[in-house]
């Protein structure tokens, strides 16, 4: 995959991003009262449609698009994926096309649920597919299936993440390790791991990385050595995962984590996005409560998203293939 040319000339289209991210403190009771002061990396500030590891993860592959003189980008994701409603928002302003290949074909024919809505409102082009097919889509024959089909294209996959994607995530790290205050622990929630994988690498040797899934996958561990392998030639910073905080599953936001939610948005005026923000607050909040999180660390904790529309449950249901 070529790697894009430096510099944001190619992307002025998009208006300009804010980097780095601030860093905001957060005076709450449920951190301090254990001597623990509580960072939030506002990466939800970065740009206002392009929303933050997004904007980190798919410039690079926008301006490697423009290089290439692509024309179209084509990607990956579920009915509710936040990478779709980015890369949509980014591809009108700067003339690509973009085509989103959607699981669950059941879907099709269907009204739009207000996310598909909205990445339709921006020029995307949707395709629904099968779960089952959805399954392939790592495999060799499912990207050359998708350039007979939509033509000379940039594929590019779930979530942007790739090593690519993977060494831009790592400025994220360069930057936490310049913050004031500078964190002990920086947590992030995972949904590919593509973020923790490029963050470890950028932070300082005494600096590590806590990733809060928030998908039930097993393989995410190793996910990270592959992507850090492929980015970087080998393992990079300190990382680990705290696994137990999906609440559910992917896409579940039961009452009380939504709850939670609106407390802190309450307590502290910052909008929490449901499906990655809360569930990373709220496990920092339990591990914190439980003296997982020793007294005097500074713990940082990465906005990558804000409010948007609800996620509704997703549920895996089979159906037949569609074909690409």
């Amino acid at each position: 995959m070529t790697n894009p040319p430096e510099g944001p000339d190619s992307l002025a289209a998009l208006g300009p991003a804010r980097l780095p991210s601030p860093v905001q403190e957060i005076d709450d009771e449920r951190f301090a009262s254990h001597g623990v002061r509580l960072l939030l990396k506002r990466d939800d500030l970065v740009h206002p449609r392009v929303i933050g590891n997004k904007w980190r993860k798919l410039t690079p592959h926008l301006r490697a698009a423009l290089a290439e003189g692509a024309g179209t980008v084509v990607t990956v994701g579920g009915a509710y994926s936040n990478h779709l409603r980015a890369l949509a928002a980014a591809g009108r302003p700067l003339g690509l096309r973009t085509v989103g290949i959607v699981r669950g074909d059941e879907l099709a024919g269907r009204p739009l649920n207000p996310s598909l809505a909205r990445c339709a409102e921006d020029g995307m082009r949707l395709h629904f597919v099968s779960r089952a097919e959805y399954r392939t889509r790592h495999d060799a024959a499912f990207a050359r299936a998708v350039r007979e089909r939509f033509g000379p294209a940039r594929l590019v996959p779930e979530g942007g993440s790739d090593p690519l994607a993977v060494r831009s995530c790592a400025e994220l790290g360069r930057e936490l390790a310049a913050a004031h205050p500078r964190p002990d622990v920086v947590a992030l929630a995972c949904g590919t791991a593509g973020t923790l994988a490029g963050v470890a690498a950028g932070l300082a040797p005494d600096q590590r990385v806590l990733g809060v899934p928030v998908v039930r996958d097993p393989t995410l561990g190793d996910a990270v050595r592959r992507f850090q392998a492929a980015a970087f030639g080998g393992p990079r910073g300190r990382w680990e995962l705290a696994e137990g905080f999906e609440h559910g599953g992917y896409g579940r936001t039961p009452p009380a984590l939504l709850a939670f939610a609106a407390d802190f948005t309450d307590r502290h005026g910052v909008p929490v996005e449901s499906q990655y923000v809360a569930k990373l607050l709220y496990a920092l909040a339990e591990l914190t409560r439980r003296g997982s999180v020793p007294p005097g660390t500074v713990l940082a904790a990465v906005v990558t998203g804000r409010p948007d529309e609800p996620c509704a449950p997703d549920l895996d249901n089979s159906t037949t293939a569609s074909g690409i």
